[in-house]
């Protein structure tokens, strides 16, 4: 893809995830993630109602009126995405790779997050950490990371969501909103995301194909595995290979959510043929009614 045709697709992405969080979500993703406390603002009349704590015995005095101190929620906040860029993203059975859904759903929440003046951070992981962009604000940095998004090639098609998760925990030392956007088609990673969500505030989003969750009868079929390259012949009419086929499938789908919950990290499910918006917009106004 040529530089021109990068632009293009940039473009074309901002256009429509950009409506997407000026219109639905910024609003909810406000009221759904905390600031980090309270911080002074200024000082004004008491006023009927007013909490007696909150007067400010100095100024009253010196004004012989009663004043009292306003605080507001501190409200700068750091948001990462964490994006598995493995071999399994680049598959896809409808008009769009699990990848390209991926890369939709992070611009929008980027743009959500500088709506709200928030810092955005990007983390690129396969088995290994392939780009990690530190959290900045403003349009020209959301960009970036849309570009990135599209155009990065992984040096790796392999999966390790431990690794990734220990190098969060390295690199990002103050709460942060953390999204994870995979398939989770990993395991052996629970231990790790205890730790980064004791300290972040931290959501799974699960992209999925609708053809990964069980395999249809068409006979001898080569089906390449995506992360390790290896092609093999599977012989769909088994019944024996379909229903082995799904219960690990369901397996790794448990494990996910069983994980996540433990850990109090929230998840989300979305499959590529179906609306996304719908999925974030009912998790954030579940999460802001908490």
């Amino acid at each position: 893809m040529d530089t021109k045709e990068i632009l293009k697709k940039v473009r074309k992405i901002e256009i429509k995830t950009r409506r997407l969080s000026d219109h639905i979500f910024s609003g909810e993703y406000h009221s759904s993630f905390k600031g980090r406390g309270m911080t002074f603002s200024e000082v004004r009349q008491y006023q009927y109602g007013d909490d007696v704590r909150s007067i400010d015995w100095n100024v009253t005095a010196r004004y012989n009126d009663t004043f009292v101190k306003v605080f507001e929620e501190e409200r700068e906040l750091t948001m990462v995405l964490m994006v598995d860029v493995s071999g399994s993203e680049l598959f896809g059975t409808t008009k769009q790779f699990k990848g390209d859904t991926i890369t939709e759903i992070s611009a929008t929440l980027a743009f959500s997050a500088i709506q709200n003046n928030d810092k955005v951070g990007l983390l690129l992981f396969s088995d290994e950490i392939e780009l990690f962009i530190p959290p900045k604000k403003g349009k020209s940095h959301v960009l970036r990371i849309i570009r990135e998004l599209i155009e990065f090639h992984p040096k790796s098609k392999k999966t390790n969501l431990t690794q990734a998760l220990r190098y969060l925990s390295n690199v990002m030392k103050k709460k942060a909103i953390v999204f994870i956007l995979s398939d989770f088609m990993d395991d052996d990673y629970d231990n790790a995301l205890k730790i980064v969500g004791r300290k972040h505030d931290v959501t799974g989003i699960r992209v999925y194909d609708k053809r990964e969750e069980q395999i249809p009868k068409l006979g001898m079929v080569p089906m390449l595995d995506a992360e390790t390259r290896n092609t093999m012949l599977v012989n769909t009419n088994s019944k024996k290979i379909r229903t082995n086929y799904k219960a690990h499938y369901l397996k790794k789908v448990d494990y996910f959510e069983n994980t996540f919950r433990r850990s109090g990290s929230g998840t989300i499910h979305t499959r590529i043929d179906e609306s996304y918006v719908k999925k974030l917009l009912g998790y954030f106004k579940r999460k802001g009614a908490k």
